[in-house]
């Protein structure tokens, strides 16, 4: 199951998410195949320019004091594939830094199966939360996440051993 992100506009914080979804941003967390692959491909098709001009800047720096300093063709590939392992790790974050730079909100978090699922399961939630607070017109917040409820039979890890103990 991957965790994905949903974001919107500034301006859309506040509406009805029903009224223009397509405007809804879902990232996933993971590790992306193709930012790996083709690094240099994959930021300039998301238009992360600054991410680019990162990349840029610094596999031109790694090549020039590996040069410099007489570095094999072995040792050469190795650093360059490692620049290309963080930029797969590191993709879905690149993403969300793009949208907060854009002023864009951190609306929810959903774990799903496949993108289509955690828009279902986003849609759902923030529809049993407009219908909840009988707002149907205008959602002021983000759906709440789901919270695991305790019964006084079960137990706490952590500093409390007892739920609702005192501290």
């Amino acid at each position: 199951m991957a965790v994905y992100t949903v974001h919107g506009p500034a301006s859309y914080y506040g509406t009805d998410v029903r009224t223009a979804p397509e405007q809804l941003v879902f990232v996933r967390d993971g590790f992306y195949f193709w930012a790996f692959v083709a690094s240099i491909l994959w930021l300039l098709w998301q238009r992360l320019w600054l991410a680019t001009f990162g990349y840029l800047v610094i596999t031109i720096a790694a090549e020039i004091a590996m040069w410099s300093f007489g570095v094999g063709s072995g040792t050469r590939f190795l650093v360059m594939g490692v620049i290309a392992l963080l930029v797969g790790l590191e993709a879905g974050s690149l993403r969300r830094w793009k949208l907060s730079r854009r002023k864009w909100r951190q609306l929810d978090i959903v774990v799903a199966d496949s993108e289509e699922a955690a828009e279902r399961r986003f849609f759902e939630r923030w529809n049993a939360k407009t219908a909840r607070d009988g707002n149907r017109g205008n959602a002021s917040s983000p759906p709440p996440l789901p919270r695991a409820s305790l019964t006084q039979s079960e137990s706490v890890i952590g500093l409390f051993p007892e739920p609702g103990a005192s501290r």
